[in-house]
């Protein structure tokens, strides 16, 4: 047996058939809509974590 990394707890087993119940239920066509917007969440959440600490490390700096 390989030592493969799991990804959350999960093996390469149970990726596959997320993976292949995704494509049966979204298409496709579908997918690279699904991952552009997933993407932009991903980007979304990280320019606002780095907005946040941004400001507080200018509040630390202002005590």
């Amino acid at each position: 047996m390989t030592n493969v990394p799991m990804f959350l707890g999960l093996g390469m087993q149970e990726i596959l058939i997320i993976l292949v119940i995704v494509l049966l239920l979204f298409g496709g066509k579908k997918i690279p809509e699904l991952m552009r917007g997933a993407g932009k969440g991903v980007r979304a959440f990280k320019d606002g974590m780095k907005e946040v600490t941004t400001d507080n490390e200018n509040n630390d700096d202002k005590k």
